[in-house]
């Protein structure tokens, strides 16, 4: 029988697989595909499945159902998302994956005990002239072309170091245990930075009201927030050099549309 994965939580967190060893049915909680989910027993671990068939397709909707199930388990335990689509060929793939990670599972789950994922997504006018990057699909030669690609990279230059001056100022304000920022300039001309935060769970309340205050002194940036989340950016930074068979989720939590950016830019 396939499974397919949504995370790995703490056994101790399910008590009703304290004394199972076989995949214990979970109340009220619908997978993917409508199928149904299970607790899956590992030693110290539970892991989230649901049985599963080639033959279904897996689309949009399938993965706001992956992100649903695993912000279900994310009220009862510390949790390590796998990525949307994420599938074992047998009980026997699942268990050789499960072992031959399970210190690192473990070693994760303590790390990530009793924190969370808050998301920004800042909007900030381009400080370059959006023009100008038009201009530049025209076809040039010689010394010009030689002018507008040194005119480029200085105006990539200019947004970096702006999109780090945010970053810096976001870090500053809002002190995350852990951060994930990338930049990307859209066809409207805005730089957009999305933010991730990796802070403890008590400090929900005052990490909004923090956000409400900066959003109403920082005039010049249009700011978004979403979660707590489970802190999928920060599973996938662990977990970076794990097994090959074991991927931890680094997408959002719910869908978004794709941008298509001109600039691209990790700033960490």
């Amino acid at each position: 029988m396939a499974w397919y994965a949504y995370c790995i939580g703490e056994r101790e967190a399910f008590p009703s697989i304290a004394r199972h060893r076989k995949p214990v049915p979970m109340d009220s909680v619908v997978g993917v595909s409508g199928n149904q989910v299970f607790l899956y027993p590992a030693s110290d671990l539970a892991i989230v499945v649901s049985e599963h068939n080639p033959q279904e397709p897996i689309n949009q909707k399938s993965y706001v159902d992956h992100a649903r199930v695993i912000a279900d388990c994310f009220h009862h335990s510390t949790v390590l998302p796998f990525r949307f689509g994420t599938v074992f060929n047998d009980d026997e793939s699942l268990r050789k994956s499960i072992r031959s990670n399970q210190r690192q599972f473990l070693t994760n789950i303590d790390k990530l005990r009793g924190k969370t994922e808050m998301h920004l997504k800042i909007l900030v006018d381009d400080c370059c002239t959006h023009e100008f990057e038009k201009h530049l699909t025209t076809e040039t030669v010689g010394r010009e072309y030689l002018s507008n690609l040194r005119e480029t990279a200085t105006r990539t230059r200019e947004r970096q170091t702006r999109a780090r001056a945010i970053s810096f100022q976001m870090h500053r304000l809002f002190m995350p245990l852990d951060e994930e920022v990338t930049c990307r300039l859209t066809d409207s001309g805005k730089l957009v930075l999305d933010i991730a935060h990796l802070i403890d769970r008590k400090c929900v309340e005052r990490y909004m009201n923090k956000f409400t205050t900066t959003s109403a002194t920082l005039r010049e940036c249009q700011m978004q927030i979403s979660g707590p989340w489970p802190p999928y950016h920060f599973v996938h930074r662990l977990t970076r050099s794990g097994h090959q068979h074991t991927h931890a989720a680094s997408a959002a939590p719910a869908p978004r549309p794709a941008a298509a950016p001109v600039l691209e830019t990790a700033l960490i």
